[in-house]
């Protein structure tokens, strides 16, 4: 059953929400620069060119607030008309950054939706609850690798998926670079993945679910979703920088009984900050799960951008059910015991490579690994 859409925010002369930027200029400039991204963002052509009162009055952005975080830089508040978003996710991604997003002095950093806007979009099918009862994790955190390297054929990634399982993992998913390639088409994939890790699944006791790469157009989504569901899937992955957001909230609400797992593949190629981008936007188009390169590892993400982005996905949020953080890129099992105390109960460890290079020990490296975050006691 399709999940219904909700009826579109109904905007008022006043409905606004709050686009957030940082922009780097000259403190003398910094007025008429703010001026000049409300105007970009919403009208995008001189005033005085405008001759229709209400749109002067309802439909330009106005700046709410300018404060300077250091020499050269400034947060702006501009405040643009809910009623041009349209309640879509790519006119709302538009309005809040379509423009600005080419110049290279201006960051998107957060943004601030009216209650009414935040209802037209629908937000995780399950949250974190219902990701816990798919992994049979009541309060520990859960743990997740991922079917490596590209190339390898529907057998060698059914083989490796069972050897993952039989260690106790909660998820395996695809690399987010398993499409449907000649080498492993799609269809043939699933099938064997999900056998294999339905056998191991079986034999451990575990509730090992294994989560298929989706790709391609808006067709090929929905044939490549109904496969997995036939297959018996409850959950899938999906690169909402890539699909692009319209087709997950598609995605999402046609399908109400299956989870998504977000990767962030293509999100670095916009100014938009990480915990607004992973943490908030994926969560309101309908990710339950948000995998981001976690400090340390062989990205560039702070600790501090990390813990931001985390309580962005978690957050009570105008009833938006939760959305869990998984911290991956680069983690070793080593590092589970910091993780968990950095992130707390409520977040997904990955491990790729990290347990993959285990070699023929990785029925074994991976039990540890599964053990060692069951038996983590939070502080």
């Amino acid at each position: 059953m399709t999940r219904a859409a909700p009826a579109r925010a109904t905007e008022g002369a006043e409905e606004r929400l709050v686009a957030i930027y940082r922009v780097r200029a000259e403190a003398s400039a910094i007025a008429a620069r703010a001026q000049a991204i409300a105007i970009e963002q919403s009208v995008e052509m001189p005033l005085p060119a405008i001759a229709d009162a209400r749109v002067l009055a309802e439909i330009v952005g106005r700046v709410e607030g300018i404060a300077e975080l250091g020499p050269g830089l400034f947060e702006v508040r501009v405040a643009l008309a809910v009623a041009t978003t349209g309640s879509e996710p790519g006119q709302l991604m538009n309005m809040l950054f379509g423009n600005s997003s080419i110049h290279d002095d201006v960051v998107l950093h957060d943004v601030e939706l009216p209650a009414k806007l935040t209802a037209a979009f629908f937000g995780p099918n399950r949250g974190i609850a219902g990701l816990r009862k798919l992994a049979g994790a009541e309060r520990r955190a859960m743990t997740c690798s991922a079917l490596k390297p590209q190339g390898l054929p529907p057998q060698a990634l059914a083989e490796l998926a069972r050897r993952l399982a039989l260690g106790g993992l909660d998820f395996i998913k695809d690399d987010h670079g398993l499409a449907d390639q000649a080498y492993s088409p799609f269809a043939e994939r699933v099938t064997a993945c999900a056998e294999a890790v339905a056998a191991a699944s079986h034999a451990t006791g575990r509730l090992t679910r294994y989560v298929p790469s989706l790709s391609g157009n808006l067709d090929e989504l929905r044939r490549q979703v109904a496969l997995a569901r036939a297959a018996g899937l409850e959950m899938v992955l999906v690169a909402p920088m890539i699909i692009g957001l319209p087709q997950l909230r598609a995605l999402v609400a046609e399908n109400p009984a299956l989870a998504f797992m977000a990767h962030p593949a293509l999100a670095g190629a916009a100014r938009i900050a990480p915990p607004l981008l992973l943490g908030k936007l994926f969560r309101l188009m309908g990710a339950d799960a948000t995998i981001f390169p976690n400090h340390g590892g062989r990205f560039g993400y702070s600790r501090e951008t990390c813990g931001k982005l985390a309580e962005a996905a978690r957050r009570p949020w105008d009833g938006v059910r939760p959305c869990l953080p998984v911290p991956a890129g680069g983690m070793t099992p080593e590092r589970v015991p910091e993780m968990l105390d950095f992130y707390g109960p409520d977040c997904m460890l990955l491990i790729g490579g990290g347990l993959l290079a285990a070699g023929e020990r990785l029925v074994e490296e991976t039990t540890t690994f599964s053990d060692r975050v069951a038996r983590h006691g939070f502080r």
